[in-house]
């Protein structure tokens, strides 16, 4: 059957102030829900794969710290589909983990893997490239599935992945190569090329074939996961997870899986998924989810004054950020920190956290 993971447990540091270690991103009330209210990325990426799948078949794997709060947000998400990591040791072990609990459920499970921080709009074309991806298993069942959004700019904050030959599934290629990150030029290349997708991180795959993969390629931890599934569920299963997980190789899924599967021809499909895609890591893409005053994305109590282009975060509904004279700033007000930077250096929140660390240590955090 069809099964399908959310992957969940990114603090999200770039968009701290408002994220932090006890409230990541994926939780806060961040996407306008169009009637005046507002709900979580987990929220909506759950609720998309209910357009594919029964709730029942949708898992979410997160860190074990957010294990209440994910259970409270997601009311229709069953307890026993609840992936908890102990720590982090990078995606190829929360996939692993994720693929081999899924596995002891249903040894024939078909496993989306998609993240918790992407707003996909429309959800009636999600769906049918997600059904595409899997009906691809259906004539390559050792196939590594991966969704290919198509590019809309030339942007150079993507990875992408270029389509090769035709599978004989519509909407499915053959995976010719992956690219990093590119500069400017080359990503006009590629948008002007028209055979590249930018790789979206969201696979489909058969879960044993994850496994199998991981045997071959990363022993140690499919070794690990092993011993924890071997202990039965519940308290003995807790106690050797939490004492064999965090000796699992941290390492990304892509270095463990992907690329050597990469060497082997036509084992790497690319799926084209034809939507409005918002990847929401940084200040300058949640602001695209937020309504706009007066030139400015603003979510909370603000007045601006001869002010245009900036992001304005206030979550103190008691609390009003005021702007005379400002532009292309981002500006977020919480109980205990005020964050000021220009939207061209928003990248750099990530580091100005770790500053902030290095003078107070984790209070802030």
């Amino acid at each position: 059957m069809r099964h399908a993971v959310v992957m969940a447990g990114g603090s999200g540091t770039r968009l701290w102030p408002l994220s932090r270690a006890a409230r990541p991103k994926q939780l806060l009330d961040v996407v306008s829900s169009g009637d005046g209210g507002a709900h979580s990325l987990l929220a909506e990426a759950f609720a998309r794969l209910e357009a594919v799948l029964p709730a029942e078949r949708i898992w979410v794997c997160t860190a074990a710290r957010y294990g209440d709060q994910v259970q409270a947000a997601l009311p229709r998400l069953r307890p026993d589909r609840l992936v908890l990591e102990p720590v982090a040791r990078d995606t190829a072990n929360a996939v692993g983990l994720a693929a081999a609990l899924v596995a002891e459920a249903d040894p024939d499970a078909e496993l989306a893997v998609v993240s918790a921080d992407h707003v996909i709009r429309p959800v009636e074309r999600f769906a049918a490239a997600l059904g595409t991806a899997y009906d691809a298993l259906a004539t390559r069942p050792r196939a590594l599935v991966t969704l290919g959004i198509r590019p809309t700019a030339p942007a150079t904050g993507f990875g992408y992945v270029r389509r090769g030959a035709p599978t004989g599934v519509p909407g499915v290629a053959e995976a010719a190569a992956f690219k990093e990150k590119p500069d400017r030029a080359t990503a006009e290349g590629y948008l002007a090329s028209g055979e590249y997708l930018w790789n979206s991180g969201m696979f489909v795959w058969r879960a044993r074939t994850v496994l199998d993969a991981l045997a071959e390629h990363l022993p140690a931890s499919a070794e690990g996961l092993d011993r924890v599934v071997a202990a039965p569920a519940g308290p003995q299963r807790d106690a050797v997870l939490a004492e064999v997980f965090p000796t699992l190789p941290k390492t990304s899924v892509d270095y463990a899986v992907l690329e050597p599967a990469a060497t082997e021809p036509g084992r790497v499909l690319v799926a084209d998924l034809d939507v409005d895609w918002l990847d929401v890591g940084s200040w300058p893409a949640l602001a695209q989810t937020l309504a706009t005053e007066g030139g400015n994305a603003v979510a909370g109590l603000a007045v601006t004054l001869d002010s245009a282009g900036n992001i304005v975060f206030s979550d103190d509904p008691e609390h009003v950020v005021a702007l005379v004279g400002v532009r292309d700033s981002v500006v977020v007000a919480t109980a205990d920190v005020t964050m000021v930077c220009p939207v061209a250096d928003a990248e750099r929140v990530k580091a100005l956290l770790a500053a902030v660390e290095e003078r107070f240590g984790g209070r802030y955090s």
